[in-house]
Order: structure tokens, then sequence, then C-alpha cells
């Protein structure tokens, strides 16, 4: 199949604070980009950000990616967690520490309910760790009938750090 720029998009979010996250969440948009189902067009600047929900942990790496994808919405999620599950994600406890975390935040305008998948993410508007480097790229983007810059006017930022300036930063080779 040949990339198309045709397919629609969704926008991924992806986080971790285990072992060296920079280089997991790159590997992980890498791997990616190199399906022919997959083309990576925007990856935001790279954030460090303090834990939320589970707070006795280390601080996390976030960034947020548009894809322009092939895939129906649960292909796309399985794909990205099969890319966690070859990166050793581990699921012990909710919110705790982890290698890599890839979340489905938007796909194209689709609203979804089933048992494996919510869109939009039904928590990615209370979260700045996610809406911070989704500014960067999709400010203007409308979820839940607010865009992504009201959203995140009204979340909350405290902590968060900006880590790499420069988007590229997911290219670079392990």
């Amino acid at each position: 199949m040949s990339r198309n720029s045709e397919w629609p998009r969704a926008i991924l979010g992806l986080g971790g604070n285990v072992g060296d996250p920079r280089r997991t969440m790159a590997h992980a948009l890498r791997t990616l980009n190199m399906r022919p189902d997959c083309r990576i067009v925007e990856v935001s600047r790279l954030y460090r950000t303090p834990p939320w929900g589970k707070t006795d942990q280390d601080w996390f790496f976030n960034a947020c990616a548009e894809v322009e994808t092939a895939l129906e919405p649960e292909a796309l999620l399985a794909a990205c967690l099969d890319i966690e599950r070859t990166m050793k994600r581990v699921r012990k406890e909710r919110w705790g520490p982890r290698t890599i975390d890839i979340d489905l935040l938007t796909f194209a305008d689709l609203s979804v309910e089933s048992a494996t998948l919510r869109l939009p993410h039904p928590r990615m508007t209370e979260r700045g760790f996610v809406l911070k480097p989704l500014s960067d790229f999709a400010a203007e983007l409308n979820v839940e009938g607010r865009t992504v810059s009201e959203w995140l006017s009204l979340a909350d930022v405290t902590g968060i750090e900006l880590a790499d300036e420069n988007t590229e930063w997911w290219r670079v080779p392990d």
C-alpha cells in the first residue's frame, strides 16, 4: 500500500519515565513511521513533566505526534500496543512507572465508544502533559467543543518544562 496524504490523521500522546524515555519514544515513532500504512506528519517538542495520578515516581517525558494512516482506529491502537509490548511495557499499576505509553488521542473527527477504545481520549482535555505538547502543532484543533489552546488555558501545567525545543528530536537514530 502506498502512502497517501488523503489518509485520515490521528493524534498520539507518548510518555515514559523508566529507562531512557526520550530514546524509547523516538524509537516508537520511527517504528510507526516505517510501516507502509502510517506516516508521521507532525511531532511536538519534547517536555519533561511531573508525575500525575501516582506522584511518588520519577518525572516523565511527554510528546504528541500526528500520523496519517490507512489503518482503522482499532488497528492503529493495536499497532501502538504492539510497539509498547516490543519495548517491554509492563502494565502493573494505573498511572505507574512505564518505559513507554502510547495513547490514541483523536482519529480524524471520529467519536468512538467501544470496549477497547474511546475517542477522543476521555481525559486528554484535563491533562496539561497532553495539551502542552499537542498545542505545539494542533492548538486550534477542536476537541469536545473547545480548541486545544482553550483546554490548555484551563489545565494545570505546573512544573511542565521544555526538554527539547527541536521537533526533530525523534529522528535521531539510537
